[in-house]
């Protein structure tokens, strides 16, 4: 077996860098909750006002859509050739993008996920057409940075590979 230049790295192979799953920001009701939770503007010791008077009444709620999510739902994971989509248990894949078809990633903010500092991340063809959204990621410009900076290593190694592919072999 050949060594790798850099560990668990191989070019001709998948390697995941990321893999993220939805806060229950991603659903109605945890959008609700973190609207509820993020109500009244007034802080007392740092936290508002709306978090410290709602949010233990409202976790026995809040527990439903993650648990809901946690079986039934999906995680997003990134390699070093796509961004897919898949079953949060088992291995079931409902989408792949190419990193190549990705020409840049938008974060929309819905009501009720700044609570839980999370977002939708848009991923975006170079006309502006939408690909997919990723939603309810946590720290969604985190996931948006280390999928553009994937794609750009995508579009980088591509290149070098197919300068080396055209070049014409020497004469011994």
């Amino acid at each position: 077996m050949k060594p790798q230049a850099i560990a668990g790295v191989s070019a001709g192979a998948d390697s995941e860098m990321e893999s993220v799953y939805p806060s229950i920001a991603a659903t109605s009701v945890g959008r609700l909750v973190g609207t509820i939770c993020d109500a009244i503007p007034l802080r007392i010791g740092g936290v508002k006002l709306s978090t410290l008077l709602f949010a233990l009444p409202l976790a026995p709620i809040a527990v439903l859509p993650y648990i809901w999510l946690k079986l039934f739902g999906q995680r997003y994971i990134v390699t070093n050739r796509a961004v897919r989509v898949v079953s949060t248990l088992g291995v079931r894949l409902y989408r792949e993008i190419p990193l190549g078809e990705i020409d840049n990633a938008a974060v929309d903010v819905k009501a009720g996920q700044a609570f839980y500092h999370a977002g939708d991340l848009v991923l975006l063809k170079a006309s502006g057409e939408a690909i997919a959204t990723l939603e309810g990621v946590a720290r969604p410009y985190r996931l948006r940075q280390i999928i553009l900076d994937a794609r750009e290593a995508r579009r980088s190694s591509d290149s070098s590979l197919a300068t080396i592919n055209a070049r014409q072999p020497q004469p011994a």
